[in-house]
């Protein structure tokens, strides 16, 4: 089975810590040098997917120019957690009450969603749904990198838990441009299987 490497993409516009960013921010000038002390990539890559989002694309695309490496798939799957649009571009402190309403409420009912943001379950199955098509590129392409974000990787990187990976990525981000080898998971144990489904 060929490795698949996650990164988190590059320092963006706009960046603080419990900030959630607009679709559009882009990377900083900071961002692209963090990119450049990322390489060389672990032995053996030989391509690229990438999430959509800007701040991902442009740091695959700096990637892909740097090593010589293809993308080869850009992909909605590797989407950030789509957070609802009344809290983008704001921080802890400012967050709406209809918000902060839904966060004291996403672990009891996980399928509940904030307005026009994803639920904690949809996210899951999204980052289900990611991880087979990571495996079925790496079958296709060989060893992969996959760029995209912070909260959807770590959920991505702890499937067994279920909807409540979004928490454990919430409290464990990744540091930009970091990498983590995706890890094998085996099937969830059944009261696990039955939140992830």
């Amino acid at each position: 089975m060929a490795d698949i490497w996650l990164m988190r993409h590059g320092a963006y516009e706009g960046h603080r810590p419990g900030y959630h960013a607009p679709h559009e921010a882009t990377l900083t000038q900071e961002g692209r040098e963090q990119v450049r002390r990322s390489l060389p990539l672990p032995e053996g890559v030989t391509a690229i997917v990438t999430s959509p989002i800007p701040r991902a694309r442009q740091t695959a695309t700096l990637v892909s120019h740097l090593t010589g490496l293809p993308i080869v798939a850009t992909s909605g799957l590797l989407a950030e957690w789509r957070a609802p649009s009344i809290v983008l571009g704001r921080s802890a402190e400012t967050y709406p009450p209809v918000y902060r309403a839904w966060r004291a409420r996403r672990l009891a009912n996980p399928s509940l969603r904030c307005e026009d943001g994803e639920s904690l379950t949809d996210l899951h199955t999204r980052a289900r749904h990611c991880a087979t098509f990571l495996h079925h590129a790496a079958q296709r392409h060989g060893p992969l990198l996959a760029v995209s974000h912070t909260l959807f990787l770590g959920v991505l990187t702890h499937l067994p838990e279920g909807p409540a990976a979004f928490v454990t990525a919430s409290r464990t981000p990744w540091r930009f441009t970091e990498l983590r080898l995706l890890p094998v998971h085996r099937r969830a144990a059944p009261g696990l299987q039955r939140h992830a489904q």
